[in-house]
């Protein structure tokens, strides 16, 4: 039996406040409690090359990057240091060979996007065969 026959049901709610409430704190918790650490200088172990063994083989192209940003291609200057010009050197002292090695020579103070032009270019001439000349440690 309905004895209030003109009232309607009343819906439900969920009341969002207290959640609310309660995600807001864990927030600033979490906000309080995490370290935030800055790195200022990254800890590197680079490999050290012992003596290797030298390659007899005569399709060698020697690349050299010097601390400026300068390439020399088998002793001789690119004049025009774009990856499409050292690709078009690399090309010319490779003389046709079909897949010299490419030996990059790079200063130890060179920047890393140097050495990366270096491998584009060789990747744009379509040599595959790279490698790095290191120095023994004193």
């Amino acid at each position: 039996m309905n004895f209030q026959r003109g009232r309607q049901k009343e819906e439900p709610e969920i009341n969002l406040v207290p959640m609310i409430d309660v995600l807001l704190v864990i927030l600033i918790f979490l906000v309080i409690t995490t370290t935030y650490s800055k790195f200022s200088a990254l800890e590197i172990n680079l490999p050290q090359a012992a003596s290797g063994n030298t390659s007899d083989r005569h399709e060698i192209i020697d690349v050299a990057v010097s601390v400026s940003g300068s390439y020399m291609v088998n002793g001789t200057p690119v004049q025009n240091p774009t990856t499409e010009q050292l690709s078009k050197d690399l090309r010319t002292a490779a003389d046709g060979r079909p897949d010299p090695v490419i030996v990059v020579n790079a200063d130890a103070a060179a920047t890393h996007q140097s050495v990366i032009t270096v491998m584009e270019a060789a990747r744009l001439a379509g040599y595959n065969h790279i490698t790095f000349m290191t120095q023994k440690p004193e």
